[in-house]
């Protein structure tokens, strides 16, 4: 079989079998390339490759000083086609099995507090369609911490405004039910009466959020204002529209709610993920404490 055809039956296997997300493929594939790539400058066999091999990969990939959480992102994908390969007898060993990834120290996503949230917002010059669409798309990634593909996918058949959800589909194609503020509702519907007055191409009829030229918002497009109103509104942290996901569910858990529902809302998989927010949590109450409490600080002499 030639690398074109086992690439090729490697997509399908992440797409048919492990279920992935488009975003999550392409990533992996990325990865593969890297190691293509690689083979063929070495003149090396997918079927023969050793240990030492893919070793040196990485250490090439080191030397272009990538961070240790990107190069043990590219160690999971390797360990991913190479158990693919050994599932599917292309080769009979996998010489993965004892790459170890890098130690990752616990690095605290970044969020924003509720002012610096309202700070945001309140650039956003909501006379124009465009900013009356952006104020939406914000308000509604805070209020229900999607990620960006989740909301940039929103069709009209998701809302059940009535009942106050919206249907999401997460990773893996797995769909959830998300409740959704009224102030968010309110502000899609601003907007969905500015989005009356735009010329849809075919195909995006039924998407929520498009750009002034008719098709789906894309994701880079989003993070690009995320950026520029975070700037306008004088915030110096590194903002992206994930940012405002990590804020949706560390605002929740410092006001009580329950880290299970967190973790049903945001669509995570595995407890374990929506656990790092409890780190910010400690943080929070400690400043709290430190703050409030009347033992915590030293008494002047």
């Amino acid at each position: 079989m030639s690398i074109t055809e086992i690439r090729d039956s490697y997509k399908r296997y992440l797409l048919l079998e492990k279920g992935l997300s488009k975003n999550s493929i392409d990533a992996y594939m990325r990865d593969l390339q890297k190691l293509l790539k690689f083979a063929e400058e070495e003149q090396l066999s997918l079927k023969t490759i050793k240990l030492s091999n893919i070793e040196a990969l990485l250490a090439e990939q080191y030397d272009k000083e990538i961070s240790p959480r990107s190069l043990s992102r590219i160690i999971s994908g390797l360990k991913s086609f190479f158990a693919f390969m050994v599932l599917y007898e292309y080769r009979e060993d996998n010489p993965t099995e004892l790459l170890e990834s890098p130690k990752i120290g616990l690095k605290l996503p970044i969020t924003l507090t509720i002012e610096e949230i309202d700070k945001i917002l309140s650039v956003i010059d909501v006379s124009t369609t465009e900013g009356t669409r952006n104020y939406a798309i914000f308000e509604t990634l805070y209020s229900c911490g999607l990620r960006v593909s989740e909301l940039t996918n929103l069709r009209f058949q998701d809302f059940y405004f009535d009942e106050g959800f919206i249907r999401v589909d997460g990773k893996g194609g797995k769909q959830r039910l998300v409740p959704i503020s009224d102030i968010a509702i309110q502000k899609i519907n601003n907007w969905i009466a500015h989005r009356k007055q735009i010329n849809i191409k075919k195909g995006s009829e039924d998407i929520l959020f498009i750009s002034n030229r008719g098709n789906a918002i894309s994701r880079i497009t989003v993070f690009y204002y995320a950026r520029l109103y975070a700037e306008m509104a004088g915030i110096e942290k590194e903002i992206s529209p994930h940012v405002f996901r990590h804020s949706f569910a560390t605002h929740l858990l410092e006001r009580g709610a329950n880290i299970r529902v967190i973790q049903e809302m945001l669509g995570h998989e595995k407890i374990s993920t929506t656990e790092i927010y409890t780190h910010l949590d400690r943080n929070f109450l400690r400043q709290e404490i430190i703050e409030h409490h009347p033992r915590s600080r030293l008494k002047e002499k």
